[in-house]
C-alpha cells in the first residue's frame, strides 16, 4: 500500500496553505533558540530566560481563544495572512531590544501575532476538506511543518556561529514572505477565493455561541485537562533541552539544531505511514501511547551521557509526537461543531500555550535548583499522568 495515497486528491486550498506553512516553518529558528540567545548572547540567567518563555506562553494563552473567535467571525485565511505579516515585522525588530523592559513586551506581541496562525490553520483545514479526507489533510500540513522545521533549526544552529541576531532577521523575513505568498494567492487564485467564500459564508451564517456553552462540553474539558501534563513535557525541547545539552552534556550549541533535524526528518519519513497503520485505533489507545512515549523519551535523559544517548531520547519522544499530535487534532475535529471550529481549536491552542507557559517556568526552575535528573524524572511522571487520563477518553465521557 502506498503510504502517500490520498494526498493528491486534496483540495487546492490545502496545498496552498501547506506551502505557506512550509515557507514559514523553514525560517522558524528564533523561538527554539530563544533560551540560548538570552543566556549565551545577552547574559541573562536561566530563570530570566524562563520568564521570557513564560511571557511568550502567556501571550499565546490569552489570545488563543480570541483568535479562535476571530477566525470564526472574519475567516481563518484572512487571520493567517495578518498573523504572518505582523509577526515578521516584530521579529525583525527583536534584536534591537537588549533590556528586559523591552524584551518582555516585544515577546508578548510576538506571541500574540504568531500564535494566531495555529488555530486559524486548524480551523481552515477542518472546514475545507470533507471528513474522509481530514486525516490526509492533517498529514500534509504536518509534513509541511516538519519539512520546514528540518531546515529552520538546523540552519539556526549554524547562524548563531555568525550572529545571534541573524536568527530573528531570517525568521522575520520568511514570515513576511509566507504572508506575501498567502496574500497573493488570496487575490490571484480564483479557486482558492471560491473555496474561502464558501467557508466564510458557512461560518457567518452559523449562530454565535456563548463561551460558557462551549465549556459545558464534558469531552472537551476532560481532554484539555488531560493533555496539560504531556504538553508541559513536550515543550521542554524548547526550554531545558538546549540548556541540558550545552550545560550538562557539554555539547556545542549547534548540536541542538542537528538533533532538531533528527526529530523533523524522522517525522517526514515515518509519520504518514505510521498514522495510516494506526487509522483504526481508538482515540484512547492513540493518545495514551503518544503521551507515554513523550514521558519516556524525555525521562531517559536521566541516563544520557553524550550525543548518541541524547539522540536516542529524541527518537523516542519523536515517535510520541508522531502518534499524539495527529491523534489530538483528529479528536478535536471530531468533537467540534461545524459552526464553532475556530473556538474549539482556539481552546485547544490555548491549552498548548498554557502548557508552554508552565513548561518554561517549571523546567528551568527544576533544572537550576534541583538538577537535570529530577527534571527528567518529573517529566516521565507527567507523561504517565496524561497517558492514564487519556486511556479513559472513549469509555467514560459523553458530550
Amino acid at each position: 500500500m502506498n503510504p502517500w495515497r490520498g494526498l493528491g486528491r486534496l483540495p487546492r486550498a490545502v496545498w496552498i496553505l501547506s506551502f505557506v506553512t512550509f515557507i514559514n516553518r523553514a525560517g522558524m529558528m528564533a523561538l527554539p533558540f530563544l533560551v540560548l540567545y538570552l543566556t549565551q548572547n545577552l547574559g541573562y540567567a536561566a530563570t530570566t530566560a524562563g520568564l521570557v518563555i513564560t511571557v511568550y506562553g502567556l501571550g499565546a494563552l490569552i489570545f488563543a481563544p480570541i483568535s479562535g473567535r476571530l477566525s470564526d467571525r472574519f475567516g481563518p485565511f484572512r487571520l493567517m495572512k495578518y498573523s504572518l505579516l505582523l509577526s515578521g515585522v516584530i521579529l525583525l525588530c527583536f534584536p534591537f531590544a537588549a533590556k528586559l523592559e523591552a524584551i518582555l513586551p516585544l515577546t508578548l506581541l510576538w506571541a500574540i501575532s504568531s500564535e494566531a496562525f495555529r488555530p486559524a490553520s486548524l480551523s481552515a483545514i477542518t472546514g475545507i476538506v470533507p471528513a474522509e479526507q481530514r486525516k490526509a489533510a492533517y498529514a500534509l500540513n504536518r509534513l509541511a511543518i516538519n519539512l520546514g522545521m528540518s531546515i529552520g533549526p538546523a540552519a539556526g544552529g549554524f547562524l548563531i556561529i555568525i550572529s545571534y541576531p541573524m536568527l530573528f532577521w531570517v525568521d522575520g523575513a520568511t514570515s513576511l514572505l509566507a504572508g506575501a505568498v498567502l496574500a497573493f494567492a488570496l487575490v490571484k487564485d480564483k479557486k482558492l477565493t471560491a473555496t474561502i467564500a464558501q467557508l466564510e459564508t458557512a461560518v457567518s451564517s452559523a449562530p454565535a455561541e456563548a463561551p460558557r456553552k462551549i465549556l459545558a462540553d464534558n469531552r472537551l474539558l476532560f481532554f484539555l485537562l488531560a493533555i496539560v501534563p504531556v504538553v508541559i513535557v513536550f515543550f521542554q525541547h524548547e526550554s531545558t533541552l538546549p540548556l541540558f545539552l550545552v550545560s550538562d552534556l557539554r555539547l556545542p550549541e549547534s548540536t541542538y539544531g542537528l538533533l532538531f533535524s533528527v526529530n523533523t526528518i524522522l517525522i517526514v519519513l515515518a509519520e504518514v505511514p505510521l498514522n495510516l497503520a494506526m487509522a483504526h485505533w481508538s482515540h484512547r489507545h492513540t493518545l495514551a501511547l503518544g503521551a507515554f512515549l513523550f514521558g519516556l523519551g524525555f525521562g531517559v535523559n536521566i541516563f544520557a551521557a553524550g550525543l548518541l544517548s541524547a539522540a536516542l531520547s529524541v527518537v523516542i519522544w519523536t515517535f510520541g509526537e508522531m502518534v499524539f499530535l495527529p491523534g489530538a487534532a483528529a479528536y478535536m475535529a471530531e468533537i467540534a461543531p461545524a459552526e464553532r471550529r475556530g473556538q474549539y481549536m482556539g481552546l485547544y491552542q490555548m491549552t498548548f500555550s498554557f502548557g508552554f507557559t508552565l513548561s518554561g517556568w517549571i523546567g528551568t526552575t527544576l533544572f537550576q535548583h534541583a538538577g537535570s535528573a529530577v527534571l527528567w524524572a518529573m517529566m516521565f511522571l507527567a507523561g504517565c499522568v496524561s497517558a492514564a487520563a487519556l486511556w479513559r477518553i472513549d469509555r467514560k465521557l459523553i458530550a
